[in-house]
């Protein structure tokens, strides 16, 4: 399955305007408007109110609006009340470890988007992981409905283990994210790398240019510089594009002729090679 989606999403805090103002022009493909981890309790109501109008006004500066709610059940059903709309196009759910919290989530939404006159599955999901507990029910929570990307918390799933978020921790859970993303054609967004490291340009790149290898899709970021390297790294480049038209040329006109194999630049043309240039061009597209 061809899988697409957006290269980089950029967190701010959903109450801090002059942030929000920042992010919508940084270059992320999509801006995510933290209800959670970035706003204080004290704040989490002004937030909340402040998602309409910024959703709007990141929708009309360009990039995609996806909104980070809390965990705690409660509130949670606030910010869903606060998120649903028509700029806002993905949920990220934080601490996703179980496909039951998944599913009744995306019951909700259904009655808000009914509520509002938005199309039935107007709102996806982008699940979180962030703990043990989560990675072993990859799976499960990528079949569960709306779900559209799986998503790597790296900072949490340090604490969950009383580690460091080090490239040797998050190596293999950026591999079975990955995995567990290709299955169901879903974006998978994990850097085995902190995602505070935001200064080291050239440390972000190369774990990022690894976590590609592995089959992620795109990043997370906190800052601008993350974005430019999560944009460079996970879009293909225009070469790449080219290189995936002219195969894709070269696989038609041999199946007009009747042929199932034919050969580009001395490299063997087959099904696989066409898919995967099919794949590079769905993912030049943000």
């Amino acid at each position: 399955m061809v899988r697409q989606g957006w290269c980089s999403l950029l967190f701010v805090p959903a109450d801090d305007a002059v942030r929000r103002e920042k992010a919508a022009r940084a270059g992320a493909d999509a801006v995510i408007l933290d209800l959670e981890d970035g706003v204080g309790s004290a704040n989490k109501a002004d937030a909340r109110a402040a998602v309409a109008p910024a959703a709007a006004a990141v929708v009309a500066a360009g990039p995609d609006c996806v909104v980070r709610i809390n965990g705690n059940w409660q509130t949670a059903m606030d910010d869903l009340r606060a998120a649903v709309s028509a700029p806002v196009r993905a949920i990220m759910v934080p601490k996703a470890e179980s496909a039951s919290r998944l599913i009744v989530l995306a019951e909700m939404l259904a009655e808000l988007e009914a509520e509002r006159g938005l199309p039935v599955g107007h709102t996806s999901l982008i699940a979180l992981i962030e703990s043990p507990a989560g990675l072993m029910a990859l799976p499960e929570i990528a079949a569960c409905p709306r779900v559209i990307g799986l998503a790597l918390g790296p900072e949490d799933l340090a604490v969950s283990l009383g580690v460091a978020p080090s490239p040797i921790l998050l190596d293999l859970p950026a591999r079975q994210l990955a995995l567990a993303a290709a299955s169901r054609g879903q974006m998978a967004l994990a850097v085995p790398l902190s995602i505070a490291v935001f200064r080291d340009v050239e440390g972000y790149e190369a774990a990022a240019r690894q976590a590609a290898a592995f089959g992620v899709t795109g990043a997370l970021c906190i800052h601008p510089n993350q974005v430019r390297v999560a944009n460079a790294v996970f879009r293909p480049s225009d070469a790449e594009q080219v290189q995936a038209a002219r195969i894709v040329a070269a696989w038609e006109t041999a199946q007009a002729e009747g042929r199932a194999v034919t050969t580009l630049d001395g490299v063997m043309i087959d099904r696989p090679v066409v898919l995967r240039a099919h794949a590079v061009l769905a993912r030049a597209q943000p």
